[in-house]
């Protein structure tokens, strides 16, 4: 029963965390709420993961990945396995922000 009940506070401390989340309105405010949940060396690992992902999206090889990111290949093989939609979701919303084509300067907007 006990395994149950913490289960089960897991959960909804999961959901309160979500809530929070999608609470913050600026990524001053995500920066804040980051820095203040996250030590130092979390957020430099999510932030690794994302753009292993990334890398992996664009189908960049591993060695790259490596050199590119100091990722270890059992974080990169981590990501690719799950690697899906939450990615996805966070990529197309990111693309949508993105400026469009500068007629003026002629540079492409950065790939996602």
């Amino acid at each position: 029963m006990r395994n149950q009940n913490s289960r089960k506070n897991n959960t909804s401390a999961l959901d309160e965390l979500y809530e929070a989340i999608l609470c913050l309105e600026t990524k001053e405010e995500c920066e804040a709420f980051f820095a203040d949940l996250c030590t130092v060396l979390e957020l430099q690992t999510i932030s690794q993961r994302l753009q292993v992902a990334k890398m992996l999206r664009d189908h960049r090889v591993y060695h790259d990945i490596v050199g590119t990111t100091g990722a270890s290949t059992a974080t990169i093989s981590r990501v690719n396995r799950s690697l899906g939609n939450g990615y996805e979701i966070v990529f197309e919303r990111l693309q949508k922000k993105k400026p469009r084509k500068n007629a003026n300067s002629g540079e492409e907007p950065e790939q996602l």
